[in-house]
C-alpha cells in the first residue's frame, strides 16, 4: 500500500513540476526575439526558481519527509531521477539522484580539525591503485583540502601556478577537474581519465561532521572504496539497494565490517537530494547543481556553469 502511494505522489511530482516549469516560461516567451544571451540567463532564473519552489511546497515531499522507513523516499528516486521538458525552444532536463550516495572528499579531513583521516585516506589510496593511479594523485587532492598554509608545507606545488585556486575544500566537478589537469600535466597520465568520479565524489563543505553516506543509495565505487573490494562484490551490494535497515544489515564479513567502520554511514534514510538542472537554447545552455534537505525544506551548495 505505501509502495503504490509513494508510486502515486512521484507520479503527481512529475506532473507539477513540468507544469510549473511550463507556466514560468511562458512569461518569457514574449521576450524571446527581443533578447538573446540576457533572456537565456532570466529563463535560467525562472526555471530555477520554479524548480525550488515547487520542491519547498510540495506536499509529496512532506509525506516523503514524514515516513521513516525511507521507502517512499527510494521510490521516489527510482521513479523521479530524470525528468526532461521542452518548451518554446528551450530544453531542460532535471536529474534527482541522493545527496548521500557518494563519498564527499572533505570527509578526508576530521572534522574541525586540520588534521587527515588517515584511514580514510589509506583506502582512497588503495581504491586509486586498483585502477592504476599513481599513489601522488590523494597527495594532491588533501593539497585542496587544507586551506591556506603560512609555511608553504603543501605536498605539491600546485598552487605555485594555480595561485587563486580555492583549497578549503572541493566545492564541485569543475573545481575538482583543475586538480585533476595538474596531476595529468605533471605526471602524463592519462589512467585518471578512467576513473569514474560520477559515482564517486560529492562535494560539499562539512566543517562538523555530519555526512553520512546512506547505505541504501552508495554507488558501486564507493562500495569498493568504503570495503576495499572489486567491482563484483560491490555490485553484489548495490543490488540490496532500498532494502537494508538496522534490522536487516548489509551483509558484510568480519574484514569488510572493519573497513566499513572508517567511514561515517546510516542505515536511516538520509533524506538529502541532488537536484541537477541542465538548460539548453540554441547555442546557449546552463548546468545547475544544488542539495535540497526534505525535511527542512532548504536548497543549498549551489553551482552555476553558463
Amino acid at each position: 500500500m505505501k509502495k503504490g502511494i509513494a508510486l502515486l505522489i512521484t507520479l503527481m511530482f512529475i506532473m507539477a513540476i513540468t507544469l510549473s516549469i511550463g507556466v514560468g516560461l511562458s512569461y518569457t516567451k514574449r521576450a524571446q526575439k527581443s533578447l538573446s544571451d540576457e533572456n537565456f540567463l532570466f529563463q535560467s532564473d525562472i526555471i530555477l526558481h520554479d524548480v525550488l519552489s515547487l520542491l519547498k511546497k510540495s506536499k509529496d515531499l512532506q509525506f516523503v519527509a514524514k515516513d521513516k522507513s525511507g521507502k517512499a523516499f527510494n521510490v521516489f528516486l527510482a521513479q523521479s531521477s530524470f525528468i526532461p521538458f521542452e518548451s518554446s525552444g528551450i530544453t531542460v532536463t532535471i536529474e534527482i539522484k541522493s545527496a548521500r550516495s557518494k563519498f564527499n572528499p572533505v570527509t578526508l579531513m576530521k572534522a574541525n580539525s586540520k588534521k587527515i583521516d588517515l584511514p580514510r585516506v589509506n583506502l582512497l589510496r588503495e581504491y586509486f591503485a586498483r585502477k592504476q593511479l599513481n599513489n601522488t594523485y590523494v597527495d594532491i587532492l588533501l593539497d585542496g583540502l587544507g586551506g591556506v598554509k603560512a609555511d608553504l608545507s603543501y605536498n605539491s606545488n600546485i598552487f605555485n601556478t594555480k595561485k587563486m585556486l580555492f583549497r578549503d575544500y572541493i566545492v564541485s566537478k569543475k573545481h575538482l577537474d583543475e586538480f585533476n589537469e595538474f596531476y595529468k600535466n605533471s605526471f602524463y597520465d592519462n589512467a585518471i581519465s578512467r576513473i569514474n568520479f560520477e559515482n564517486l565524489f560529492y562535494y560539499a563543505k562539512d566543517t562538523k561532521g555530519k555526512y553520512l553516506i546512506d547505505l541504501n543509495h552508495a554507488t558501486q565505487d564507493v562500495w569498493e572504496l568504503m570495503l576495499n573490494v572489486n567491482a563484483l562484490r560491490a555490485k553484489e551490494l548495490v543490488l540490496g539497494e532500498g532494502s537494508y535497515s538496522i534490522s536487516n544489515k548489509v551483509p558484510l564479513n568480519k574484514d569488510e565490517l572493519s573497513m566499513l567502520s572508517n567511514f561515517q554511514t546510516s542505515y536511516e534514510p538520509q533524506m538529502f537530494l541532488d537536484v541537477q538542472v541542465e538548460i539548453t537554447q540554441n547555442k546557449s545552455s546552463a548546468k545547475i547543481a544544488f542539495e535540497y534537505d526534505i525535511k527542512n525544506t532548504i536548497g543549498y551548495n549551489f553551482s552555476y556553469e553558463i
